[in-house]
């Protein structure tokens, strides 16, 4: 069902998203960046705040020059984007006063930026740094992995499903369950009325009855 790899996550995720021709720290930087203004966005909006951002030159110094009512409307439609100029503002100091400009390679330093939480900082550390620190769990991860009963019991967030998923999926697999899941739920397993007609995991999903 992924095989053609034909989801908006596939082409516009934050993998997607950066300057490959930039130097190595402005390429992570971007990665975090685009990471920052993916949650609660679609891809498509994200790509499209990310090529405006990237069209003006996007570095630590370029974002840390740019007032807040420009960074706002470069951003824009993003949700939450008011609080994401606060949040990119505030990271942006952080990085060039103590990382010099570029970010942390470690899970604790990356969650403990402002606007950054577990899912982003786990994809930060894989699509960035290249290390599979742990599963990215969002929306997608967390309602797929409980309608498929791959948690013991139901769980109420990404982080416990996160943990959840961690403790019997083998480590070698993690890195490509955010991705395969993502794309899953945006094509077929929606949020309201999944495709479960045309889905073939029908006859082996628990849920499948239910809808």
């Amino acid at each position: 069902m992924r095989s053609r790899k034909d989801a908006p996550v596939d082409q516009l995720g934050a993998e997607h998203c950066y300057d490959s021709s930039a130097p190595p720290k402005v390429r992570r930087y971007q990665v975090l960046l685009a990471l920052m203004l993916s949650s609660q966005t679609k891809d498509q909006v994200t790509a499209g705040a990310m090529q405006r951002l990237r069209a003006r030159g996007l570095t630590v110094d370029s974002i840390l020059q740019t007032d807040d009512n420009t960074l706002g409307k470069l951003i824009y439609p993003v949700g939450f984007w008011r609080t994401k100029v606060k949040f990119i503002k505030q990271t942006s100091a952080i990085l060039q006063q103590h990382y010099n400009g570029d970010i942390p390679a470690s899970l604790s330093e990356l969650v403990a930026l402002p606007g950054v939480g577990p899912k982003m900082a786990h994809l930060a550390m894989a699509v960035a740094w290249g290390i599979v620190s742990g599963i990215a769990v969002d929306t997608h991860v967390h309602r797929i992995a409980n309608r498929l009963r791959w948690t013991k019991r139901m769980t109420r967030s990404p982080e416990e499903t996160r943990i959840a998923l961690e403790e019997w999926l083998p480590r070698e697999l993690w890195s490509e369950v955010n991705g395969l899941l993502v794309g899953f739920g945006q094509q077929i397993c929606l949020p309201v009325h999944p495709r479960c007609q045309t889905c073939l995991n029908k006859t082996l999903c628990p849920s499948a009855q239910s809808f």
